[in-house]
């Protein structure tokens, strides 16, 4: 029996490219700059865009931070709830302003409401007026110097220490009630980081 070997292939030539047409190549560069565009500047641009909204956001905190004293304004719902203030709806002459250090956090807090309104914050912090300490100012006269309180001996004035286990903030709570109908009242809210 013969085996025969087919010959050995040779290699096939390959047909030459024709050149590029001018069309094609303009696509082809265009694609490859899409393609960097998508790939690099879209991502930069994000990031562009974010640091100037944490620069922004960074800047309004500062502006926040530095300022000394009450702001004529409520503390927004998430400073409420983390310090658990309640300020009653309806609740006039409302300021507040914050502190922080590496130890704990402070919020002050001043609003004026109505005697109803009063007996629901009371109850809302875990106090009531029975709680209530008369003829005593329950804020330190560090807290209220901080604050820009000051407390004079010609008012009716009452107060309470609510305390509460940890994490959640302690109160001190001091109430004007020089005028039963609108009591005044000041917080002073303590939470440890």
């Amino acid at each position: 029996m013969t085996v025969t070997v087919p010959p050995p292939s040779t290699p096939r030539e390959e047909k030459p490219r024709p050149p590029e047409t001018r069309g094609h190549m303009l696509r082809r560069r265009f694609l490859t700059a899409l393609v960097i565009v998508l790939l690099i500047g879209v991502p930069a641009g994000y990031l562009v865009i974010a640091a100037e909204q944490s620069r922004s956001s960074g800047r309004d905190k500062e502006r926040e931070s530095s300022s000394q004293g009450l702001r004529d304004s409520w503390p927004s719902q998430m400073k409420r709830r983390i310090f658990e203030v309640p300020i009653p709806r309806g609740a006039k002459d409302v300021a507040y302003y914050e502190t922080s250090n590496w130890k704990s956090s402070r919020l002050y807090v001043q609003f004026t409401t109505t005697a109803g309104r009063l007996d629901e914050f009371l109850l809302k912090v875990g106090s009531s007026r029975s709680d209530l300490r008369d003829g005593e100012v329950g804020i330190t006269d560090r807290d209220a110097g901080i604050a820009g309180w000051r407390f004079v001996e010609d008012h009716d004035w009452t107060s309470t220490y609510v305390e509460r286990p940890d994490p959640r903030p302690d109160q001190d709570i001091t109430i004007d009630l020089t005028d039963p109908a609108a009591p005044r009242v000041y917080v002073v809210s303590t939470t440890a980081p």
